[in-house]
């Protein structure tokens, strides 16, 4: 391994021994790698290392076009070029002269494999765009567009060109559906006037003595007076027809640009290949998203993000429905509900890969596949472990976004160097970028505060839908009950927020907080797929090193939680074991051998399936965090002594269950009398009885 770090222009302590000692390999400092002393950088780059990782992300173009300049570098496919960025991070801090552990833990967790290939989801995008809006604003937009788009307009009012150039749809739209690459748009024509037949003479809207039709050659009816000059002016072409009916159409395209105020989606997250360009736009973004959306045609494809597993599920069971957090958090509209199959299904082509939904997915039967727990989890230990082995104390893991969370961390170290007001990122804060913050929740937030960490923070920009905020407040409300209820002083857990460099004095002041207790030995498991196995893992250690618990249980925040018990009122339950066949998570069992109700605590994922089967209502969930170990194994919530056959002896039902029954059925006419006492009998003997009774009609009697 080779690691290159650049001191640039020596503005920062750094102090490359330590670093050296700590990381366990040589470590090369310079001053203008990117300059003058850029062939180290192509003799590394030449090196037959398995990995080069350079401590620079300013010149990564240049270090990657040098890269492919220099004689007999391997392509970034057969040997990829790990960049970090350590100057904004820590080093232009004020408290830079303490930030060694913190480069360390960054150039470590560089070094980490790729995550595992998944599968991909492909988008075929052939160049069909529409754009709906006012006729002369998509005329123009349509010639800016037309070298790489085959343009159709949809018109809603407004002036068009007496040059045809592009088709032009009219009427009224009721349906938009799909994503890039496959919108499905439905419109209704419910104008007089035939935009296909039209020749744009304009001798109807000369003839109409109303002013009712414009140069988007569209009947207003409610200015029109039933004169009809115009029908007989345009006999030859035929286009006008007052006695047509409204006719429903239906197309498909690739891309939709809509001009209008009003977006046909309302989810956060629009799909990709939807472009919304309201009037309101300033000319930045309106820019911004034109230019992004010439480059959607062709070939797309992107990861699959997600890995769902039905069996685990907690949607529903039996068409009841039970967990839906997953449906109520998505910003893109991607997960839908399927009770019939008690299911949900997700669609891939809309998901946008924030990872919410698997967050607050409480089993784990929605997973984030790009990267996994696993390899998150592996990168989060390694951070901290890299940072306690070269000396720090106390870190903070400050997980943040790739896009506006990585510029807002650059610019917060920016402005410290730049600014005497501003501290900068403090030495103990370790950032860590993710692909989207909503990606990690309860498991790996628990595991690092095991791992060593003392805090983890979330920073939060404007990227963030209103649902993910909600979201990780609520998951950060009960971790922070479960530590708070083993014992571990101090505010754990945190949600950071800035828009951009306007708010950079206030997260300055929100970083500048003591730290909180944090567990005497760090633990060494490694992070699962299986989310409540990592989750148990964390619990376990944590619960190990617990300071002074409160209790032998913790109350949990409602919302949110996926730990507690049942509470269950034993004079309703009649033992029907109509919410065993109800759990998804093997949480409730029952007993083959005696009229029991068995429930493994563990298991519970709070989902409340259980609740809303049991006929006789007669659960309800109590959100807890049970520090007992019996949590792991199954005890008895319910048990009755057995119902025997009056006629052969054999235990079968309960006789709770039993005597409910014959109090419901005491007034049917079936069973009176003699046909009452079969309500007793076990499945076998009644059937005996049936035949053997001597007061029975048979079909032979007829």
């Amino acid at each position: 391994m080779t690691t290159l770090v650049c001191n640039c222009n020596r503005t920062m302590p750094l102090d490359g021994a330590a670093l050296a000692r700590a990381l366990g390999e040589p470590i090369e400092v310079h001053t203008a790698l990117c300059r003058r002393e850029a062939p180290a950088f192509q003799r590394a780059a030449r090196a037959p290392e398995s990995t080069l990782t350079v401590a620079c992300t300013q010149e990564r173009r240049l270090f990657l076009e040098l890269a492919e300049a220099t004689e007999g570098v391997p392509s970034p496919e057969e040997r990829p070029i790990r960049f970090v960025n350590i100057r904004e991070t820590g080093g232009w801090s004020r408290d830079a002269a303490q930030v060694t552990p913190k480069i360390a833990a960054l150039l470590a967790a560089a070094r980490l494999p790729e995550p595992d290939p998944v599968p991909t989801v492909r988008y075929h995008s052939q160049g069909r765009l529409l754009i709906i809006g006012p006729l002369e604003a998509a005329e123009a937009l349509a010639d800016r567009l037309g070298d790489v788009w085959d343009v159709t307009l949809l018109a809603n009012g407004g002036a068009g060109r007496q040059t045809r150039t592009h088709p032009v749809l009219a009427g009224r739209l009721t349906g938009l559906t799909g994503w890039l690459g496959a919108f499905d748009v439905q419109w209704q024509e419910d104008n007089p006037i035939a935009l296909d037949l039209c020749t744009r003479c304009n001798a109807c809207i000369t003839a109409c003595p109303e002013g009712a039709i414009g140069l988007d050659y569209q009947v207003d009816l409610s200015r029109c007076r039933a004169h009809r000059d115009c029908v007989r002016v345009c006999e030859a072409p035929g286009a006008i027809d007052f006695q047509r009916e409204p006719l429903a159409q239906r197309a498909t395209f690739d891309a939709v640009l809509d001009l209008r105020p009003t977006p046909a989606f309302t989810q956060h997250a629009l799909p990709q290949g939807y472009v919304h360009l309201p009037p309101t736009l300033d000319a930045e973004q309106r820019l911004q998203r034109l230019w992004g959306l010439r480059d959607l045609v062709g070939e797309f494809e992107k990861p699959k993000f997600f890995r769902y597993e039905q069996r685990l599920c907690a949607h529903g069971r039996n068409e009841q429905v039970g967990c839906r957090a997953c449906i109520d958090v998505c910003s893109a509209s991607a997960v839908r509900s399927d009770v019939e199959h008690d299911r949900i299904v997700v669609e891939p082509h809309l998901c946008v890969g924030c990872g919410a939904c698997t967050t607050v997915c409480p089993s784990g039967a929605l997973g984030y596949a790009y990267p996994d727990a696993a390899h998150q989890g592996r990168a989060i230990r390694t951070l901290l472990s890299a940072y306690r082995a070269a000396g720090g104390r106390d870190a903070v893991l400050l997980l943040h976004s790739q896009g506006a969370g990585q510029r807002l961390i650059e610019d917060w170290g920016r402005a410290a160097r730049l600014d005497a007001a501003v501290q900068g990122p403090p030495a103990r804060v370790i950032p860590w970028a993710l692909w989207h913050t909503a990606s990690v929740g309860l498991e790996l937030w628990l595991s690092a505060i095991a791992y060593g960490a003392s805090q983890v923070w979330v920073l939060l920009t404007d990227e963030e839908a209103p649902q993910y905020r909600t979201a990780l407040q609520e998951q950060m409300a009960v971790a922070e009950a479960i530590l708070q209820g083993l014992g571990y002083a101090g505010e754990h857990f945190r949600l950071l927020s800035a828009r951009d460099a306007r708010d950079l004095a206030a997260l300055d002041a929100a970083a500048r907080v003591p730290p909180a207790q944090g567990v005497a030995t760090p633990a060494t498991f490694a992070t699962q797929r299986d989310k409540r196995a990592t989750l148990e893992l964390a619990l376990e250690h944590l619960i190990a090193q617990a300071p002074a618990p409160v209790g032998a249980e913790i109350a949990l925040p409602a919302a949110g939680a996926p730990l507690g018990t049942l509470q269950i009122d034993t004079a309703a339950c009649t033992l029907c074991m109509a919410c065993v066949g109800a759990c998804p998570a093997g949480a409730l069992q029952d007993n083959p051998t005696a009229p029991q109700l068995r429930f493994i605590e563990k298991n519970c994922v709070q989902c409340g399936l259980c609740v809303k089967t049991c006929p006789e209502h007669a659960l309800q969930r109590q959100p807890r965090l049970w520090l007992d170990p019996q949590r792991r194994e199954a005890r008895v919530l319910h048990e009755q002594p057995p119902f025997h056959c009056i006629r052969c002896g054999k235990p079968f039902g309960t006789l709770k269950g039993v005597e409910t029954m014959l109090a419901r059925l005491s007034a049917h006419p079936m069973f009176q009398g003699a046909a009452v006492e079969r309500l007793k009998m076990c499945g076998d003997c009644r059937v005996i009885d049936i035949h053997t009774s001597r007061d029975e009609v048979r079909i032979t009697d007829l």
